[in-house]
């Protein structure tokens, strides 16, 4: 096992109903891959779409498959959720989907169509103390077509994640380009995975060691331990572990 200990910020490990894993069993597995390529704390962010929000019942039923999957992995699980903007969202308090132990909440820029109710779902929950985490911006259409946005987003203080396989050219060379284009620039805060089945499972090693080469571990670290989450740096959960 490697002697790592990243933190990993976006995953589909917990089964909700969307497109993450589809069983408890799937969700234990995936998080047995993740602790194997290093991975020491990972996040659950079961999606809140437009059309799949988190009432009551849904709520209830994702929490109790991720209690069923923390008990059984073998790293730290913590819940969070990833927000795709709404009108509903707006009127919602964004705290109960605040990463767990933290004062982000994951939100993404919408794949097609404009990135103005982004804006707003972010300032909404900057209004209740939260800091705004903005998923894979890479691959938004909007930012594709004005990569001067996620400029604009990162210029505002939230906090960019770009995915892993974005960095190695899983998701095309328009996405690839852009997120090493941001991260050059010094604008990325976190590397997450954006995990969500055996194929596309919860690891981030691999993108560590091709940002480790082309800009140094000194500098590659802030963005896989957990440290730009105010969670304590690599170096001191490696002690622990």
């Amino acid at each position: 096992m490697p002697a790592r200990a990243f933190v990993d910020c976006h995953s589909h490990v917990v089964p909700s109903g969307d497109d993450g894993a589809a069983t408890v069993g799937e969700g234990v597995e995936l998080c047995r891959t993740a602790a194997e390529r290093g991975t020491r704390i990972l996040f659950a962010t079961p999606h809140v779409w437009p059309h799949l929000l988190l009432p009551e019942r849904r709520e209830a039923e994702v929490r109790r498959a991720y209690e069923a999957v923390a008990v059984r992995a073998p790293l730290e699980l913590r819940l969070g959720f990833e927000l795709t903007p709404s009108r509903a969202l707006l009127r919602d308090d964004p705290r109960r989907y605040a990463l767990g132990g933290t004062d982000a909440v994951l939100m993404e820029v919408p794949f097609t169509g404009p990135a103005e109710p982004l804006f707003a779902l972010a300032q909404h929950a900057e209004r209740h103390g939260l800091r705004p985490l903005i998923a894979h911006p890479e691959r938004a259409e909007a930012v594709a077509e004005e990569p001067d946005l996620a400029w604009e987003l990162a210029e505002r203080g939230w906090l960019l994640q770009v995915n892993a396989t974005s960095l190695l050219g899983r998701h095309g060379d328009r996405a690839e380009e852009l997120a090493w284009r941001l991260l050059d620039d010094g604008r990325v805060a976190l590397v997450g995975s954006d995990g969500h089945r055996p194929s596309r499972p919860p690891r981030i090693d691999e993108a560590y060691d091709v940002v480790a080469a082309r800009v140094g571990e000194e500098a590659a670290l802030p963005l896989f331990d957990g440290s730009a989450l105010g969670l304590a740096p690599v170096r001191e959960l490696s002690a622990r572990l």
